[in-house]
């Protein structure tokens, strides 16, 4: 498939272990504020940041690669990047196919957006972005689930009146809310899954513990938490 890669300004020289020469960061490119592409066409968000701190403390040269949501999984296990770093949150059913680093934010609360705090969500029809854990969430519930391929699509069913509400991350939902008077958060939120982590190939698990130990390092010293803040993600470690 088409991919557009983006190259980190990490620094590197691959001690101790042998990895391939270039590790390669497979993101969405499309979920603001964890990852986006900004007005001059560059990736941005939090996790750029992150990651090209992560591969400059874990002595690795790293790249980035944009690829859809819905074969995020598949090609990172066809081994056509090496990680995923995009708002993943970790479950019990993507850990059966994929392993997962320890997780560098807290589980964010998944919040319902709407037209009208009048949304009765028991038997309402929920927009959620495909194969997320808030579609699965909505799937279990018994509400009606639309789902949308991007993010983008999930707010636009809404503000069309196909869906009478869309359930993501708050933090995705939060700044568009306040951007758009005709659109409301509701009370109601929901926590769902363990944090978000990187998706590692289960093969490659000498790479997991490389990204761990840059993960570990940088809760310890506070950098972590300061861009959690800085990019709103929720709650600090």
């Amino acid at each position: 498939m088409n991919k557009l890669i983006l190259t980190t300004a990490a620094l590197a020289l691959t001690t101790g272990m042998s990895f391939a020469d270039t590790i390669r960061m497979g993101t969405e490119g499309a979920y603001e504020p964890y990852n986006y592409i900004n007005d001059n066409g560059d990736l941005d968000g939090f996790e750029k940041e992150l990651g090209d701190e992560l591969c400059e403390r874990a002595n690795l040269t790293c790249e980035w690669v944009i690829n859809d949501w819905d074969t995020i999984i598949p090609n990172l296990v066809s081994s056509n990047y090496d990680t995923i770093i995009a708002g993943m949150s970790i479950t019990e059913e993507r850990d059966q196919i994929i392993d997962f680093t320890e997780n560098y934010t807290q589980p964010d609360p998944s919040a319902y957006l709407a037209l009208s705090t009048e949304v009765n969500l028991e038997g309402a029809v929920i927009a959620a972005q495909t194969n997320t854990i808030q579609a699965s969430f909505i799937a279990s519930s018994g509400a009606t689930l639309v789902e949308f391929a991007t993010p983008d699509e999930t707010v636009a069913a809404v503000r069309s009146g196909e869906a009478d509400a869309v359930l993501a991350d708050r933090a995705y939902l939060a700044p568009i809310a306040e951007a758009d008077p005709n659109l409301v958060l509701l009370e109601q939120q929901e926590l769902i899954g363990g944090g978000v982590g990187m998706g590692i190939r289960e093969s490659d698990g000498a790479l997991r513990e490389k990204f761990n130990a840059a993960i570990r390092s940088m809760k310890a010293d506070g950098s972590l938490n300061k861009l959690i803040v800085k990019w709103e993600i929720g709650e600090q470690f």
